[in-house]
């Protein structure tokens, strides 16, 4: 496999070992299959292109701002695929793109080119932070192809994927698009669910932790993404929702089930800032707050949509000092903050002389902390938790004031 990209930096690096985002288990894996002669990184398109049997479009489509899908990446690759063909080869839309997506790439590389080809929609469903699981053990596969020929190709590469069962599900390359979006729209309307009904428990005085378990255990509803917080974030739920409602849009068609699923999230970044703002009697001039946890998710350095830049930014402009600390996330937060804000890599070092601790990410990290230590430098005992990963019993009993969502207040 050749991995290929006209970013002449980004191939050094990556030949130089160096891996741009933090995932558990990849830069071993990198590593490993360098070291074999089954992976290589180049900016020579054409030596690649035309060496392959299947080209793969794995670029960006970040959102426009009418939430549109961008995919001036995914033309320009199949620009670049088309003008190199020296035969046939099956081009696969990895990016995650709007219906319709495999007709302009079918377009643009048959505007370039004479030789046989076909174009399939295959979507990942990988998570950040177990992403190599998820592609080792799939789900499921989704092959959009409008060829048989396409089909069998794919069907082969995927065979050491499928021993275990996991379907390959064959379908049109404009249905293989939509169930992508349809996909990332579903959890994240679990998501957004549960946080909306996390706000309603706290005002009729049901703690949902148990509403969630009790909710789970219907085998129609399953535990998966039924966890409140902060909000989503990351490269995939916020854009991706965005779009599919662009695409609707552009179809004079409303969905308005995923319009109140974005207003609902944003709002939902809002409520920690707001507890805590509350509990300050709305003045936060001088007042410190430790942060831990940065990224939008555990197991990744991804800040993109993180809800805590909202939160740092609103306690930031309301007068508020942050001293935060993440396992992988710093580097991620100093491109974004800067020096507006400290960094620390010792999460208790964090603590010193702070009014109190947030929690923004479920990092395992933070899940048993020495709570003794944790009061001992804190100015008062003082945890806003917007991931509900401590107990409000054990936390009154240690002497906290502590604040979760959806959960009576301790």
């Amino acid at each position: 496999m050749v991995c290929v990209d006209t970013n002449k930096a980004k191939i050094d690096s990556l030949l130089s070992g160096n891996i741009p985002i933090y995932e558990p288990g990849l830069a071993d894996l990198v590593k490993k299959n360098v070291e074999k002669n089954r992976l290589s990184f180049s900016t020579e398109i054409k030596t690649a292109v035309q060496d392959a049997d299947i080209c793969f479009i794995s670029v960006g489509t970040p959102p426009g701002e009418d939430g549109s899908a961008d995919l001036q990446y995914v033309l320009a690759a199949a620009k670049s695929i088309g003008e190199n063909l020296n035969g046939y080869k099956v081009i696969v839309d990895k990016s995650t793109v709007p219906v319709g997506t495999a007709d302009k790439v079918r377009t643009v590389i048959a505007a370039q080119t004479k030789q046989p080809f076909d174009v399939v929609s295959n979507p990942e469903f990988l998570k950040e932070g177990a992403a190599i699981d998820d592609f080792l053990t799939p789900d499921r596969i989704v092959i959009g192809a409008d060829s048989d020929k396409a089909f069998q190709i794919m069907e082969t590469l995927y065979a050491p994927f499928t021993r275990a069962k996991a379907p390959l599900i064959r379908m049109s390359t404009r249905s293989a698009e939509m169930t992508k979006y349809a996909a990332n729209a579903m959890l994240a309307t679990r998501i957004s669910f549960m946080n909306d009904l996390a706000n309603l428990c706290e005002l009729v005085g049901a703690d949902v932790d148990m509403v969630r378990k009790g909710l789970g255990a219907d085998q129609r509803i399953g535990h998966r993404f039924l966890f409140p917080g902060i909000g989503y974030g990351g490269s995939c739920f916020p854009k991706d929702v965005q779009a599919i409602i662009h695409t609707a849009e552009e179809n004079h068609y409303s969905l308005d089930l995923l319009k109140a699923v974005e207003q609902v999230n944003k709002k939902q970044k809002q409520v920690l800032s707001a507890k805590i703002k509350k509990h300050f009697g709305g003045d936060l001039h001088g007042k410190k707050f430790a942060v831990w946890g940065l990224s939008f998710k555990p197991q990744t350095d991804d800040m993109r949509e993180a809800p805590a830049v909202v939160i740092i930014n609103e306690l930031l402009q309301a007068g508020a000092k942050i001293s935060a600390t993440d396992p992988e996330a710093i580097g991620e937060a100093k491109k974004i903050f800067g020096t507006k804000i400290e960094y620390q890599t010792d999460n208790y070092a964090a603590l010193d002389q702070a009014d109190a601790l947030l929690i923004l990410t479920e990092w395992r990290e933070y899940r048993e902390p020495d709570f003794a230590e944790i009061k001992k430098r804190l100015k008062q005992p003082l945890i806003f938790d917007g991931r509900n990963i401590y107990s409000p019993v054990l936390l009154k009993e240690q002497g906290f004031n502590y604040y979760s969502i959806g959960r009576k207040e301790v």
